[in-house]
């Protein structure tokens, strides 16, 4: 089953995704409150609400699926890693810590966008970037998971967007911390969220989800892979942001970026340019991921601030002076 979120006529509804349109909870009731409710009551509200009538999916505007309390994004496909740390650090290789364990940073729930808003270039940024992802949505609370545990708290999945400031990120990340600003402007999520057991059958047999990925920008695609090159599955990463603390319904956790030019700042470590270039306003971003859905987003215009003011020159007084 595909659950949504849209607005129309100043009004937002949470619904169920058909091949007719869009069909409506019961007034009052959000895709969260389903999800918290869990799989098997969201599948019986859900099959009520195709009961009744449909709106085009052309006539709304579609939100993210829902609001997702939290936001952890993982770092999980090794291709990635390895471009982009070329392309933000200036060094080769996987860092020995990556396969380790998962790494994950929060993001920004408020920053959540629809599947087909436009997107605004972060103050500042003159290296702005897409990165193709899977969010996994949590459908159960719990803590110190396994993963065998974790597999029974997946809700579903959505396409993610994690939109980057590279020139932002590349300065943060040098001081150890973050990133921050460079990931803080938008995340895409679309264009619905499709319960687990709709992409079972894409189950590889070490457990992976074999879905196809890709992206354009401006019809032109320049990213390809398959979701089961992740190195973990999801029920772990699940399972590791549990670990000493807890997961709760609604949580989002995107799988990082696939590889094959799932991102441009990869592409641009690989090959030792910027090519292609960074997003530009007017650029339009397409994101489809097998069994799930297509996000397209319009970059445009972004507010421009001043620049920031340097930090003052360290003082090293140990008492207060008159």
């Amino acid at each position: 089953m595909r659950f949504a979120t849209w607005s129309s006529g100043g009004t937002v509804r949470g619904g169920v995704v058909s091949d007719a349109g869009l069909h409506a909870l019961p007034e009052g009731t959000t895709v969260l409150d389903v999800v918290r409710a869990g799989l098997p009551a969201a599948l019986e509200v859900g099959s009520e609400a195709l009961r009744g009538p449909a709106v085009p999916v052309d006539s709304v505007r579609l939100l993210p699926p829902l609001q997702a309390p939290t936001v952890r994004d993982f770092v999980a496909f090794e291709e990635h890693v390895e471009g982009v740390r070329k392309a933000v650090d200036g060094v080769t290789g996987v860092v020995d810590e990556w396969y380790q364990a998962p790494t994950f940073y929060f993001t920004n729930p408020y920053a959540l966008v629809g599947a087909h808003d436009d997107v605004a270039v972060p103050p500042g940024s003159q290296r702005f970037d897409f990165e193709i992802e899977v969010g996994v949505v949590v459908g159960r609370d719990g803590a110190s998971l396994t993963p065998e545990e974790a597999r029974g708290h997946v809700f579903g999945y959505t396409v993610l967007n994690d939109w980057s400031a590279r020139d932002l990120q590349a300065r943060e990340m040098r001081v150890n911390l973050g990133p921050a600003k460079g990931k803080d402007s938008a995340t895409t999520l679309g264009p619905w969220l499709v319960t687990a057991d709709e992409l079972e059958p894409y189950r590889d047999g070490e457990g992976f989800l074999a879905l196809e990925m890709r992206v354009s920008v401006n019809g032109e695609e320049i990213g390809q892979d398959l979701l089961s090159n992740m190195g973990w599955p999801f029920e772990e990463l699940i399972a590791y942001a549990s670990r000493g603390t807890e997961v709760r319904a609604g949580d989002v956790l995107g799988s990082g970026t696939c590889g094959n030019g799932g991102c441009l700042a990869e592409l641009w470590g690989t090959r030792g340019e910027a090519a292609p270039p960074p997003l530009r306003p007017g650029d339009v971003v397409e994101m489809t991921v097998e069994g799930i859905g297509t996000i397209r987003n319009r970059v445009v215009e972004g507010v421009e601030l001043p620049p920031v003011r340097p930090a003052r020159p360290r003082p090293r007084a140990r008492t207060r002076t008159a």
